[in-house]
């Protein structure tokens, strides 16, 4: 069944929508991350303009991230507290963000610096997350003891102290707003929750347990890109309501059962997980930008 998609302008399959944001809703919920950095890449590969593609990521990511969030917060594995900081930063960074990407459209280069945004982060996030998590398996493969990342660094040195108590943390809440800055702006840059950035920075910058991350994560992504909507929709007036309602509804049913999944996974499978499926869409990105098109010159209308 074809669908014409108004502001993409384009004739998309539905049901191809509806299974790329169930795919995504999947990997919401068992990895707490928004899952942009995968769709937005897809979108892009099955015709939709960048532009579209990334401002309609934000609300359905903020969809599929709440209904991952109610989910964790069931279980009671976020910390709403550390969520607020980070979220703090995050509408903050969001609100820049989207400045920087109205400036790269008015001098036309905002696909390319979608893409290199993609090769980069993913490369270096995927690569760090992908080493530590094959290690950390491997250990405990070979029932060696487990080597507990250091509790106490720079970090805990920082002024502006609060205690986390569901993350059992007592840190400066300098770390965590930055987080969320830089977070909030990769979400209106590139089209993503941050979840691909957020949670390592949660695991091995402010030494949150890994079961507390996910949920957390997903409670900051759902604000942020919410937040990130509105300002796409009031400024660039590229969010296609149409993608989004379709994607979100395959997003918001796959959430609940990648929720459920991630409950039976070890901490260094579900890491493990994460860093392969980056480095893939990483590996496709880099080669899309070297890789002669089919078509050297496009003409389009002014």
């Amino acid at each position: 069944m074809q669908l014409y998609l108004p502001i993409a302008e384009v004739s998309i399959n539905l049901f191809l929508l509806l299974g790329l944001g169930g795919l995504v809703g999947v990997l919401s919920g068992m990895f707490g991350v928004g899952g942009g950095f995968l769709l937005t890449p897809l979108l892009i590969f099955i015709g939709i303009p960048p532009a579209v593609a990334v401002a309609t990521q934000a609300p359905q990511i903020t969809g599929l991230s709440l209904s991952g969030a109610l989910a964790h917060l069931r279980r009671r594995t976020v910390d709403v507290r550390m969520g607020c900081v980070l979220l703090a930063g995050g509408i903050v960074g969001s609100a820049i963000g989207v400045d920087i990407f109205r400036r790269l459209s008015e001098i036309g280069q905002i696909e390319l610096m979608v893409t290199l945004s993609y090769v980069i982060f993913l490369g270096i996030i995927g690569s760090l997350m992908f080493v530590e998590s094959l290690q950390a398996l491997r250990r405990t493969q070979r029932n060696q003891p487990v080597r507990r990342r250091k509790r106490h660094g720079w970090v805990h040195g920082l002024p502006l102290k609060m205690r986390f108590r569901t993350s059992n943390l007592y840190i400066s809440a300098i770390p965590p707003f930055g987080v969320g800055l830089f977070v909030g702006i990769l979400a209106a840059i590139m089209g993503v929750g941050g979840g691909f950035i957020m949670v390592p920075a949660m695991i091995y910058l402010l030494g949150m347990p890994t079961a507390v991350v996910i949920g957390t994560s997903l409670f900051q992504i759902m604000f942020v890109t919410a937040f990130t909507t509105v300002m796409h929709a009031t400024q660039n007036y590229t969010v296609d309501t149409l993608l989004a309602l379709i994607l979100l509804l395959g997003g918001v049913v796959g959430a609940q059962i990648g929720a459920q999944i991630a409950v039976k996974l070890r901490a260094e499978q579900v890491r493990i997980l994460l860093a392969g499926l980056v480095l893939v869409v990483c590996l496709k990105l880099a080669y899309d930008l070297v890789v002669m098109p089919a078509d050297l010159y496009t003409i389009t209308s002014a």
